[in-house]
């Protein structure tokens, strides 16, 4: 694993498209019991090397009702995007993760964490390779048809503060989803709910 993760952050594949040139951002342990699948890092997160280091990471770990300090643990939770860089920006913000990457690096990655339960699926790259014809027409349509997916993988929206609307407009998530999300992710990790 740890020879793994010094070649992906090593990594030189896009070089020529990284308008800020290759900084991987990946996290994982032998042991972990959760990995998160997001999309590519922002520039926050470029500038930090910290995966989640942005608003979009704390709703993320509201959603999970879990604390900084068991988000980044490793043995317990990895955190691999489907872009390990960030991949520029397009006019409506940020563009998709590099294709290279998911490939060239998860199988690997996966092999080395054979603790797995959950795969937290977020946004529509990630939920699109791995849920392949089983996802729905459209990302909200897959959220909403989580429990088909389980227990393997949990496919949620992206966390960013831009999809503010899209919760607004579904009110189910929140009520219906995130506490089952929740009891889901606190039971895997063994975690006294009191404490989060």
């Amino acid at each position: 694993m740890e020879r793994l993760l010094s070649e992906i952050r090593s990594c030189q594949v896009c070089k020529s498209h990284l308008p800020l040139g290759p900084r991987p951002v990946v996290a994982a342990h032998p042991i972990a019991r959760i990995v998160i699948i997001g999309q590519a890092p922002g520039t926050k997160v470029h500038q930090t090397g910290i995966p989640w280091d942005d608003p979009s990471g704390k709703q993320l770990r509201s959603w999970l009702s879990i604390l900084d300090s068991v988000f980044y643990d490793e043995s317990k939770i990895a955190l691999m995007p489907m872009g390990f860089c960030y991949p520029g920006r397009g006019k409506g913000g940020d563009l998709p993760p590099r294709p290279e990457c998911a490939p060239l690096w998860h199988s690997a990655l996966l092999i080395c964490m054979p603790s797995l339960e959950l795969i937290i699926l977020i946004g529509t790259y990630s939920q699109q390779y791995y849920l392949g014809k089983t996802a729905k027409a459209t990302l909200t349509e897959t959220v909403k048809s989580y429990q088909e997916y389980l227990p393997k993988y949990f496919p949620l929206p992206h966390p960013s503060p831009r999809n503010r609307f899209w919760q607004s407009k579904n009110p189910w998530f929140g009520q219906e989803v995130v506490p089952i999300l929740q009891e889901r992710v606190a039971h895997i990790l063994e975690l006294d709910r009191s404490s989060t």
